[in-house]
């Protein structure tokens, strides 16, 4: 799976069932390669144009990856 693989998915808070935002970016480690945080676009508000800004979500958050949708269970 490639990082614009992950872009094009919604990211959804499995307790809430709220659309989160979806994945713009990613946070590698230096010393593994692997992912540690996905960085998120919030849009919240009425119509999406309140607020806008970055959420990052640790990778040990994300229960399931699906066809259409992340998955992430946040505290």
């Amino acid at each position: 799976m490639r990082l614009s693989d992950l872009q094009n998915k919604d990211v959804v808070d499995i307790k809430t069932g709220d659309k989160i935002g979806n994945v713009i970016d990613a946070e590698i480690s230096s010393d593994t390669g692997c992912i540690k945080k996905l960085i998120i676009y919030d849009k919240t508000g009425f119509l999406n144009i309140i607020r806008k800004e970055e959420v990052s979500i640790s990778w040990n958050q994300i229960k399931k990856i699906g066809s259409d949708v992340i998955l992430v269970g946040r505290n």
